[in-house]
């Protein structure tokens, strides 16, 4: 599957014939975007902050929080020169929480499928 550019997240995919709930999940599907977004649930952080605890390019951070404002998960906030990121919608969390239950009722199952699973490895969703 090819990557979601920024900009391209919920708007173009919709328009494209995709369900918003497709949508959404896209957006989730790409593992940068869910540390990113796992590591906002922790607190607000800057694209310095995040690229130094996620040990990732200044300019990959910037266009996957690019999709996640448009896809509306995150939103951020000046300070000065600065801009801090936040979760826009927290109930996110609860969600990949949800997730979280059913890859551990479900094994290693998810991890195994032979259309969208890696063998030898395990999703976790903190």
């Amino acid at each position: 599957m090819a990557m979601i550019e920024a900009g391209e997240c919920v708007t173009a995919n919709i328009e494209a014939g995709m369900t918003p709930a497709v949508a959404l999940f896209r957006s989730l599907a790409d593992e940068t975007r869910l540390r990113i977004v796992q590591r906002l649930a922790v607190g607000e952080a800057r694209v310095v902050d995040l690229t130094g605890e996620l040990g990732l390019a200044q300019s990959t951070v910037s266009k996957h929080l690019a999709c996640l404002r448009d896809c509306g998960l995150v939103d951020y906030r000046t300070e000065g020169r600065q801009s801090f990121y936040a979760l826009s919608r927290p109930e996110l969390m609860d969600l990949l929480r949800a997730a979280e239950g059913v890859l551990t009722a479900t094994g290693a199952t998810v991890a195994l499928c032979p259309t969208y699973g890696s063998p030898g490895t395990a999703a976790v969703v903190g």
